[in-house]
């Protein structure tokens, strides 16, 4: 049985992606997508496009309650606003510090 070959276009790297916002979104934002988050490089006004960043690691708001150590999956829960433990929130990436269940910000690598 033959397989059928298959070709892929180049688009771009792909670490950026070009973003039609739906609300106003402020530089640094976190950028709920369909099942990920990103990161706003520039602000980007309602119904303009701009730029959100993919990967990288940044300083996020964390739940309280909860101790994260390196390499911990985490979540963005959109309706707090911060990254949780909780599977089925938005994929927001791994802990890449150590995090003290009273903390409050965390750094993640993003997805």
């Amino acid at each position: 049985m033959a397989t059928k070959t298959a070709f892929a276009e180049y688009v771009q790297a792909g670490e950026n992606i070009d973003y039609t916002a739906a609300s106003d979104v402020a530089y640094l934002q976190v950028v709920p997508l369909v099942s990920r988050i990103g990161v706003a490089l520039e602000p980007i006004a309602k119904g303009e496009s701009g730029t959100v960043t993919l990967t990288g690691a940044f300083r996020l708001p964390a739940a309280t309650g909860t101790a994260l150590s390196v390499g911990t999956k985490v979540y963005w829960d959109e309706t707090a606003g911060n990254v949780t433990t909780t599977p089925g929130d938005l994929v927001a990436g791994i802990a890449v510090e150590n995090k003290a269940e009273a903390g409050t910000t965390v750094v993640v690598r993003i997805n």
